[in-house]
């Protein structure tokens, strides 16, 4: 189930674009977070950065979340501080907390280091604002603000004593078109030390997950948590926040530390993101978000239900495949294959797939070209499902287009691919129309008819 989000609209695809030049009928209730941890002078910074926006001081709210410092932090007056115990880099837990203290209804999260230029709230928080399924990225500059005073403004100041900025990073927001071009690994471009959403998406999706205790992985994590949830991601050109310092791969010390320390997030990262380019190419893990799931809708036999599996898994090898619970002993030997009472007893194996693959009876997939390539592109763009048909349409692919028109017989849908993201956003909005529908080819998948040769299927003859 999903709720409805309790204002704004729904946007097809990632078309964030539809909103240019719309503003909120009034300023939202912000609230800004900002975890904490031995950086008083940066964080004095930044408060007095967040004193000068533009947005509404009366609609404006900072909570700062120190993450077990020695000494408290000194805060000026009106802004919140809460406090949780030093058990090692807890900024997942710091976020949650921050998010449980606030009482606005869009959520900006900068880090004590980070100082907002004074239109920075205003713009990081209108898209969400007018669109709660958005996350909002700002634009994180960097500066060296040693010997600067901490009042200064930062609009001045960081511009004055600017370091570079990560070109990596600056490349995939200008080819991506300010993630207008996002896709399911478009996390990677969302610096969570800048970034705004509302209450409702952090509820519906989830708060970051606190098994993080060291530096990193955290914000990529929820992002893509987020994105699969049917979020929308923007970056926000002109939502400026200075970092004090260089980016973390320009500071100096020991390279092959920093190597190693950045292979360990990635190894975290690879058990929590299940989607091609993050997962591993091989390595297969255990109770981990599984990226699709395949649902075998009717087995008549064993012998069908167990080339269905085989056949799906060796160009699908990272899904998991739901078989009839009559012919589950036929496929139980391979972990990724479980049965329909399983996943009735045990929702959760299954729940959260980036994308679903039904098959309304078995199949044989002697080429997957087709259907990899549909399961890699719904949900990217406005593409939310593919029908891969038994027979070519004769109306150019579109949804509600009929194969028997000039009398050809009617496509026969071997297997309806669906995006997890298009499917939430349909049923909360209730609107059909987010996202398209296609029908093609189903090249290379042939319904089974009859009992099938095991023998010749494995030995290759057949």
């Amino acid at each position: 189930m999903t709720a409805r989000p309790p204002w704004g609209r729904g946007l097809p695809g990632n078309r964030w674009d539809l909103l240019d030049g719309d503003l909120p009928a009034e300023p939202p209730r912000v609230s800004v977070v900002v975890p904490h941890y031995r950086q008083q002078a940066e964080l004095d910074r930044t408060l007095a950065a967040l004193a000068r926006q533009t947005h509404p001081a009366d609609r404006l709210e900072v909570v700062v979340v120190d993450d077990g410092s020695p000494e408290a932090p000194v805060v000026p007056p009106g802004v919140v501080l809460v406090r949780q115990r030093d058990e090692g880099f807890r900024l997942a837990a710091a976020r949650n907390l921050g998010v449980r203290t606030a009482t606005g209804d869009v959520l900006v999260f900068l880090d004590a280091d980070t100082a907002p230029e004074p239109g920075y709230v205003a713009a990081v928080t209108r898209l969400p604002a007018l669109a709660p399924e958005v996350v909002a990225v700002g634009r994180r500059r960097h500066a060296d603000f040693g010997g600067v005073p901490v009042d200064a403004p930062v609009e001045v100041a960081g511009p004055a004593a600017e370091l570079p900025s990560p070109a990596w990073l600056d490349d995939a927001h200008r080819a991506s078109r300010d993630l207008l071009d996002a896709d399911d690994r478009s996390y990677r471009h969302v610096i969570g030390a800048v970034t705004a959403c509302s209450r409702w998406l952090v509820e519906e999706v989830g708060g970051w997950d606190e098994g993080f205790i060291e530096y990193g992985g955290e914000d990529w994590e929820w992002v893509h948590r987020a994105w699969r949830g049917g979020a929308v991601l923007a970056h926000v050109r002109d939502a400026v926040a200075w970092h004090d310092g260089p980016d973390w791969a320009g500071r100096s010390g020991d390279d092959e530390a920093r190597q190693r320390r950045q292979n360990a997030e990635t190894i975290t990262l690879s058990r929590l993101v299940a989607v091609s380019g993050s997962r591993p190419r091989a390595l297969r893990g255990g109770d981990g978000p599984v990226d699709v799931v395949v649902r075998l809708g009717r087995a008549l036999s064993p012998g069908r239900a167990f080339l269905t599996a085989d056949s799906v898994l060796a160009v699908l090898p990272e899904a998991r495949v739901v078989v009839p619970s009559e012919v589950a002993s036929a496929v139980g030997g391979d972990p990724r294959v479980v049965s329909a009472a399983a996943v009735a007893t045990r929702p959760e194996i299954v729940t959260g797939a980036r994308v679903t693959v039904d098959l309304p009876g078995e199949v044989r997939v002697r080429d997957g070209v087709a259907l990899v390539r549909a399961v890699a592109e719904v949900g990217v763009g406005e593409l939310g499902t593919v029908e891969l048909c038994a027979v070519e349409p004769e109306d150019g692919g579109r949804e509600g287009g009929r194969g028997d028109e000039a009398g050809g017989a009617a496509p026969v849908v071997v297997a309806r691919v669906t995006s997890r993201r298009a499917e939430l956003r349909r049923a909360r909005w209730e609107r059909s129309d987010l996202f398209r529908t296609e029908r093609r080819a189903a090249d290379g998948l042939e319904p089974l008819v009859g009992e099938p040769s095991l023998a010749a299927w494995l030995g290759g003859w057949g």
